[in-house]
């Protein structure tokens, strides 16, 4: 069985307004098999059960993408659990979400998911207000040989950080 990808909630102040942010999930799957050229903000629409489920923390992005149907960007494949004191009216954990953005920005994404090797990939997904919001990556898929080069730094740069603390 898969891992799942979802980070310990957190709060945080939003550097731009008031508003608190708790992190629900992240998809740290999506930084080691992509590489991220831009993110975008965009809302989720959402049935009663689904957000109770959020709230829980029982969300998983892993192996999610958004894609472009009809003028509308639809999120498919992200697993919300189904709330455990829902009723007959629960929601289906896989079902597509409607994501909420502004037509000239959907314009501009469908425009750059069109250019070869673009694709749209949830990164995270966290209450901002009360509200569900989901980070909309637009990313390159990575080659083995960059996947391999990415965990070789990595070890390098704790390496090294292990080696400075050795001295203090």
């Amino acid at each position: 069985m898969a891992k799942q990808s979802s980070a310990k909630s957190e709060s945080v102040k939003a550097s731009s307004g008031s508003q608190p942010i708790k992190v629900i999930s992240v998809n740290r799957q999506a930084y080691h098999d992509y590489f991220v050229e831009q993110t975008t903000e965009v809302g989720i629409s959402l049935v009663g059960t689904e957000i109770k489920s959020i709230r829980d923390g029982k969300v998983n992005l892993r192996g999610s993408y958004a894609q472009v149907r009809n003028g509308e960007i639809w999120l498919e494949n992200a697993h919300i659990a189904i709330y455990e004191h829902g009723n007959r009216y629960n929601h289906e954990p896989l079902r597509p979400r409607k994501l909420l953005l502004h037509k000239r920005e959907i314009a501009q994404l469908e425009r750059k998911v069109a250019t070869k090797g673009l694709t749209l990939i949830p990164l995270k997904l966290y209450l901002k207000g009360g509200r569900a919001k989901i980070e909309l990556g637009l990313c390159r898929g990575k080659k083995l040989y960059d996947k391999r080069e990415a965990i070789t730094e990595r070890e390098t740069r704790r390496d090294i950080e292990r080696i400075v603390r050795g001295r203090q």
